[in-house]
């Protein structure tokens, strides 16, 4: 470092200095020797939030001078994580406020501890759109987020023998540091009401929607720091409130129980992501919600446009939205209403700007993620927007009907209403039908989109449908979670490689280097037992870092089939105790991830895996050899410390079932090896990184299919297959649950019954590839290089080369970086 290197940086730890000290002081009047964590935290958040506020304002103006195309990207779920360390790191300022805090006799790792880590979402679809927010900022592209600011996360996970309990997750229970509230862009958002059918001058139908209940959004801003700190960009996260003069006239009359009553009912909008839909209100309330996110976001983007432009014909040249999922599919809807009725635009025209300005993402095959939503309800919640769908239909219908005359069955199919029982809207197919642009997110998952999941709509426009494979952006998942491993290849390679992954490549050589190869295990090891510390804590549990760390964290769901990996588990627990066959490798085996509060076998799968870990850890037999653990809570804070520490990475979805998954990114570019299925990006992964560094197993898609084609019993396999009949038997003989016997029998009836996720089809493949995993690990030289092989080759899954595609392909964006 040069002199005047030294001198900066010696100036800037100064000035964070006596910024965290004026706030301590001034902002939050406390004296600096008599502090809370908190107290310290929300400091040193303002203090950084200082170092970013003028680089908010001159991003914008940026943009504004430019003439800028903006991107508006709407999703129900944003994990973003903390967000002091992603910060310090992208402004460039994180060892001089570790610095700054050290003078004061504190340590910046204990302060980014007291951060609160919101829940804003269920998995993978919120934190990949957290990693699309970073990536936008960081190619100084302008795009903005779009969202609901929860006051409850999706739940705090807790174990109560063995079974998940779910405790409110309140985030909000203190002010954020980080939220900017913008009451002046407040948004009206209507509800119920009925339409008054009327005629216009010259006698054209002009229906009003009249009587409605109303809503008030509340914006708020999240700063999202792209990397150097140069474009700073937001996802503005809106609030519902009651209107207060409703209120009031109510209060006014005596009746009080009623006010406070209907002011609790307009702000639990925006309580609780993701309410129950099992029950009516439940499923009224989040189809409100829904609506209310996409009502607040249109009208603000039509605020944001209507201050500069005039007139709504160049709407979409200024304008892109992009549907993250079916959820925000009223986006279509929406706009129809704000350019025909209140801006009095012919349809075909406004259709046309509707269509040009919408893209839309899919992000699942699986039947419960293509939103239908009853027709009934949207009749009596938002009565326009359905008489606009049932116009959508109609004229769409017409095409089709032109192009292929005579076939009913391909009508029904399209059409956006399903006929069979109760009607029912089916958010899909219009979000296909109002977009320009549709696109899976993995090679497979987008042909399966094609042919399989909506093969009318892409016989009728195969010029809509793209694929964009996912990525994740580096920054937080190298850079923050990883320094160890990111400080070696920088070292290796320069710095570069934060803006542009695909410099790994130049990790290569280096596989084969003694010296770097200790190195990078000696990191692993680090990382190892930092993770070890956080199951201690989490668990109780002691593990050994020297063991190979198997993990899966994700969702629970039986299609990602945690359920396998425990098979495998008690599979290897039986072999040791009882043929006297311990693992070839110690190992542990981690477990994280949460399941939806209704979803009875995910959480009986939960139980499962505590009752067998429980068996296992108390088991004198194996001498540490094996170990099971279900890390509670998970979350970004979470997996921070699980994706550095893993050894091997679970990726075992029934091939045809995960659209992409990003942790398998996660996971390969902090240096585990995958053992997987062909399903999703493991595809990708596998060619990228090479064949024979990576552990594959299972049936195909294609396998999949013609299996399924021909029917398939179960039971024919469970009697075929030793290993298989073992575990099965295992499991129903009440050896994981002696005090409560038959609980676990919902899973055996599940396996042969249907065995719809196949996993006794793959075990024994399964067990193959464990067996080869084993054989591995026991040349750790050749563990360690294929390990660097996988990080040098994960360039192609970082959210910027993700974004750059949409950008260039679909949102006509362009980076606008500010001028030396």
């Amino acid at each position: 470092m040069t002199d005047s290197a030294v001198q900066q940086t010696a100036a800037i730890t100064s000035e964070l200095e006596d910024s965290i000290r004026r706030h301590l002081r001034q902002t939050l009047c406390r004296n600096p020797d008599q502090i809370s964590p908190d107290d310290l935290f929300t400091a040193v958040a303002l203090s950084c939030r200082s170092r970013f506020a003028e680089g908010m304002i001159d991003t914008e103006t940026r943009f504004d001078q430019a003439g800028a195309k903006r991107l508006y990207y709407l999703s129900m779920e944003f994990l973003m994580g903390r967000s002091l360390g992603n910060n310090l790191i992208n402004l460039g300022i994180y060892r001089e406020m570790d610095d700054a805090l050290s003078r004061m006799g504190h340590r910046l790792s204990d302060v980014l501890e007291s951060e609160f880590d919101p829940g804003l979402g269920n998995g993978g679809l919120g934190r990949l759109a957290a990693c699309f927010l970073d990536s936008l900022a960081s190619r100084d592209l302008p795009g903005y987020g779009y969202g609901i600011r929860y006051d409850f996360g999706l739940f705090r996970q807790e174990f109560r023998d063995g079974f998940q309990y779910e405790r409110p997750d309140h985030w909000l229970s203190d002010a954020s540091p980080w939220l900017i509230e913008r009451p002046s862009e407040s948004v009206i958002v209507p509800l119920y009401g009925h339409i008054e059918h009327a005629e216009d001058q010259q006698g054209n139908y002009n229906p009003m929607w009249l009587g409605w209940d109303i809503l008030i959004g509340v914006p708020y801003d999240l700063p999202v720091v792209g990397y150097g700190g140069e474009t700073v960009t937001t996802l503005r996260l809106f609030s519902a409130r009651a209107p207060d003069e409703f209120n009031m006239a109510i209060f006014n009359q005596g009746d009080y129980v009623r006010a406070v009553m209907e002011q609790i009912q307009s702000e639990t909008v925006s309580k609780v992501l993701y309410p129950s839909d099992e029950i009516p209100v439940g499923k009224e309330l989040r189809l409100i919600q829904e609506y209310f996110l996409v009502a607040c976001t249109v009208r603000d983007i039509v605020r944001r446009y209507e201050a500069k432009y005039n007139g709504f014909e160049g709407f979409s040249s200024q304008v892109a939205i992009q549907l993250n999922d079916t959820h925000p599919a009223l986006t279509v809807a929406e706009l129809m209403r704000l350019l025909v009725d209140e801006q009095q635009m012919e349809w075909e025209t406004a259709w046309r700007i509707t269509q040009e300005t919408c893209g839309y993402t899919n992000h699942t095959l699986l039947p419960e993620a293509l939103e239908v939503w009853p027709v009934s309800l949207l009749e009596r919640v938002l009565p326009r927007h359905m008489q606009l769908i049932f116009e959508i239909n109609q004229r769409f219908l017409g095409e089709v009907k032109a192009r292929w005359p005579g076939e009913d069955a391909r009508l029904a199919r399209m059409s956006l209403i399903a006929e069979g029982g109760e009607k029912q809207v089916r958010m899909a197919n219009l979000a296909i039908v109002g977009s320009h642009a549709v696109n899976g997110v993995a090679a497979v998952h987008s042909e399966l989109v094609k042919h399989q999941l909506v093969p009318d709509f892409y016989e009728m426009w195969p010029e809509k449908f793209s694929n964009k494979t996912n990525g994740v952006t580096q920054r937080r998942w190298m850079l923050l979670a990883n320094p160890g491993l990111s400080a070696l290849i920088t070292e290796a390679l320069g710095e570069g490689w934060v803006r542009d992954l695909s410099l790994l490549q130049g990790l290569t050589e280096l596989a084969e280097d003694s010296a770097f190869n200790d190195a990078f295990r000696q990191v692993k090891t680090d990382n190892k037992s930092r993770l070890a510390g956080l199951i201690r804590n989490t668990t109780h549990i002691q593990v050994d870092p020297g063991t190979l760390f198997d993990v899966q964290a994700k969702r629970i769901h039986e299609y990602k089939r945690q359920l396998l990996m425990i098979m495998q588990v008690i599979h290897s627990y039986l072999r040791a105790v009882e043929d006297g066959h311990p693992p070839r490798a110690p190992r542990t085996c981690i477990f994280a991830g949460k399941a939806a509060p209704g979803y009875f076998m995910a959480k009986r799968i939960i139980k499962l895996i505590n009752s067998v870990a429980e068996t296992i850890n108390a088991d004198q037999r194996l001498q540490g050899m094996l170990r099971v653990v279900f890390i509670p809570d998970y979350k970004v804070s979470v997996a921070e410390r699980i994706f550095p520490g893993a050894d091997l990475s679970e990726q075992i979805s029934t091939a045809g079932t995960e659209a992409s998954g990003t942790g398998n990114m996660k996971f390969a570019m902090n240096g585990a090896l995958t053992i997987g299925t062909l399903d999703g990006a493991n595809i990708e992964i596998s060619e990228a990184v090479g064949a024979d560094n990576i552990f594959i197993f299972g049936l195909s898609v294609e396998q999949v299919k013609a299996l399924r084609e021909r029917g398939y019993d179960p039971r024919e396999l469970y009697q075929a297959s030793d290993s298989v009949r073992r575990v099965v038997d295992a499991i129903a003989s009440n050896r994981f649950c002696p005090r409560d016997p038959g609980l676990f029998s919902p899973i055996i009836d599940s396996l042969l019954g249907a065995d719809h996720y196949l996993l006794l089809t793959d075990f024994d493949d399964y067990l193959s590839a464990q067996a080869r995993v084993a054989e591995l690990y026991q040349s750790p030289r050749d563990w360690v290089r294929k390990a660097i092989l996988n990080v040098a080759n994960m360039g192609r899954f970082s959210s910027d080369r993700t974004i750059d595609e949409y950008a260039g392909e679909i949102w006509g964006l362009r980076s606008l970086r500010r001028r030396a």
